[in-house]
């Protein structure tokens, strides 16, 4: 952080920072976001103003104020999707002061984040998504790291996890029964359904897997016995993928994508999904309502007569 910045600004962004680990369970990624956009948005306020910035110069700022720090961000070649997440950081940390503090935030809580188009999740047809697990057992000469590979993309796109949680399962968490229960991002718990798909994967892979599966050690292994990398998914992913010619958006990531996606197909309901997915907000799940619609005008322009010969 910037040496102009005062005692009093270091001592407040901890405590927001403390508040934010004990009472949102935020993740240590997500406090290292936010330390890296207030405190950047802290210096330039430092640097712009001139002197000292403590905690009550945030009640003399300006939309004016504001809109130079957005531009110097621009100016940086900071992106627009980059920059909106710096200003929710910033109106979040701004909150908390002025509710602490007790004074009118308006300039800083009524600043505009900048337009950006939102990228859509790209998840795998049900046939593609078919095809890759089944290609995945073709990556590896070795049965029990095939059976391992197949194991955890299983896991993917049977249950929806992420990479770092099918990884972060135990010895523990075997066997697997009708359920499992994930600590997600933020230390959010969830149970999840496992299909028996999922459930024989795992299985075969637990009954050829060279290593011992204690109970508090990790679930899958590397080629030594050591924790499973997550980039040895990527690239049996990558492998596969390529084999069958699907684009480069299919990655470990897009599994999960394809599991929501499938199942708000098969008439999911959205709030169910957004449970089984972990997603704090239902926003962040609504984006597949959004890619099932443009599926289905793509189904309808390249198949109904009217849209054929371009009739209204």
């Amino acid at each position: 952080m910037s040496l102009a910045l005062t005692d009093g600004m270091r001592d407040t962004l901890s405590d927001w920072l403390d508040r934010e680990r004990a009472l949102k369970n935020a993740s240590e990624h997500t406090i290292t976001a936010y330390t890296h956009d207030v405190t950047g948005w802290l210096a330039f306020l430092a640097n712009h103003l001139g002197g000292g910035f403590g905690p009550t110069r945030l009640s003399t700022l300006t939309l004016t104020d504001m809109r130079a720090w957005m531009a110097h961000e621009r100016g940086r070649g900071v992106a627009p999707r980059s920059l909106a997440r710096a200003l929710s950081a910033v109106k979040t940390f701004t909150r908390f002061l002025a509710e602490r503090d007790g004074f009118d935030a308006t300039a800083i809580l009524s600043t505009r984040s900048p337009k950006f188009q939102r990228k859509l999740p790209r998840p795998l047809t049900v046939e593609a998504a078919q095809s890759l697990l089944s290609t995945v057992e073709l990556q590896s000469d070795e049965p029990w790291i095939t059976a391992r590979d197949v194991a955890v993309v299983t896991l993917l796109y049977g249950c929806g996890l992420r990479i770092s949680e099918a990884l972060s399962l135990t010895g523990a968490d075997v066997p697997m029964g009708e359920v499992i229960r994930i600590i997600g991002k933020g230390n959010k718990e969830r149970i999840v359904p496992v299909l028996p798909i999922a459930r024989r994967a795992v299985a075969e892979y637990i009954r050829v897997c060279p290593h011992e599966l204690a109970a508090k050690a990790p679930l899958f292994r590397g080629k030594r016995g050591g924790p499973l990398n997550p980039r040895l998914i990527s690239k049996v992913t990558e492998a596969a993928r390529m084999q069958l010619g699907l684009p480069s958006s299919v990655t470990p990531h897009a599994m999960r994508h394809s599991f929501a996606t499938h199942l708000l197909s098969a008439g999911g309901d959205l709030r169910a999904i957004q449970e089984l997915l972990g997603h704090a907000s239902l926003s962040t799940t609504q984006a597949y309502t959004a890619v099932d619609t443009a599926r289905l005008l793509q189904v309808y322009e390249a198949a109904h007569p009217r849209a054929k010969i371009g009739l209204s």
